[in-house]
């Protein structure tokens, strides 16, 4: 059997189910690369370019974590994902930087996810990919139907209030495994930032793990449906143009007016380039409006855990203080 790998990072979060489920349907065998460690972040730093940011450097590692096991890495070129948006431009060149970095990987497969015209979707896309293993057109479209409902399932588990590893579990371990949502947390934490960030337990230093160890649920924008993420980030007097840019500032939106929130933190990375822009916008609401206390955390490859856990602890212990005495006056003013 033809073995694909698929690395566990940037948009894995965002695609493993509909990619798993269309290869598996027409024959493949998947493998995914393991959750980052060490030493895949440590190969990543090696071989990426220096100007690459956390995640990109970080994709190297899971690159070469599975050269060694497959026939073909999964590395699609992947330019736009809706109309008249784009991907990040880095994520475009992918392929390009790892056989200029890597050279003795095996056959990648990069045809272009490129929706930025109507008409375009994950149909035309699979229809490519698979006849690079068949020639048997029903099979194809028989696989790519399979993806498309398994997508779909991934979205509705998303939206009812799952994570994305949590929702990933619960399609390949059945209805029966899905995770207890943690009940009668203190505190409500509004979480921004790229699913390869917040998810990969290893470079955002277990953040979602701690913050529920520290008594705090959290809502991330994967949560958020698609038509409401758009519908904020339409006030924007001009339309963003970056896909997950554009997510971040409607959950941002979102969150600045959701009254059940205590506290929002935007963890981002540092060295990319459409978050300092996304970024300094969301920082720039966040004091403005001074609704609900926000806090900004960069990392990259030098971050270190410590210095996160005593942020985190200290941004949670300031909102239960608020909270506590938030009808006291003090007589001065």
């Amino acid at each position: 059997m033809v073995i694909v790998g698929i690395p566990r990072a940037l948009l894995f979060y965002y695609y493993y189910p509909l990619w798993r489920a269309f290869f598996t349907e027409l024959g493949v065998q998947v493998v995914v690369s393991p959750v980052t460690n060490k030493k895949i972040l440590d190969s990543g730093l090696r071989t990426a370019l220096d100007e690459a940011c956390l995640p990109v450097k970080l994709f190297f590692g899971h690159v070469l974590a599975l050269a060694d096991q497959v026939d073909y890495l999964f590395v699609p070129r992947l330019v736009s994902v809706e109309q008249k948006a784009y991907i990040c431009p880095k994520f475009m060149g992918l392929p390009d930087m790892l056989r200029a970095r890597l050279p003795h990987l095996p056959p990648i497969i990069d045809l272009p996810v490129d929706f930025r015209h109507s008409g375009q979707t994950w149909d035309h896309f699979f229809e490519e990919v698979g006849k690079l293993f068949t020639r048997d057109r029903h099979l194809i479209r028989r696989a790519t139907q399979s993806a498309c409902e398994v997508h779909s399932r991934f979205q509705e588990l998303l939206e009812s209030g799952l994570l994305p590893p949590e929702a990933i579990s619960v399609l390949e371990k059945g209805e029966g495994e899905i995770p207890v949502q943690q009940q009668n947390c203190l505190l409500k934490i509004g979480l921004l930032g790229h699913a390869y960030n917040l998810y990969d337990p290893f470079i955002s230093m277990n953040l979602i793990k701690k913050l529920r160890q520290l008594g705090a649920s959290v809502v991330t924008a994967d949560c958020l449906a698609p038509d409401l993420i758009e519908e904020k980030a339409r006030r924007l007097p001009k339309r963003l143009f970056w896909t997950l840019g554009k997510k971040m500032i409607g959950a941002a939106l979102n969150f600045f007016e959701n009254r059940k929130l205590d506290g929002i933190i935007y963890l981002t990375s540092f060295g990319c380039g459409p978050e300092s822009l996304v970024g300094e916008l969301v920082e720039r609401w966040a004091k403005r409006r001074a609704v609900l206390p926000f806090m900004l955390l960069t990392i990259d490859e030098h971050t270190g855990e410590a210095g996160l856990v005593t942020r985190l602890e200290a941004f949670l212990e300031m909102i239960k203080r608020r909270k506590k005495n938030e009808n006291y006056l003090p007589t001065y003013g």
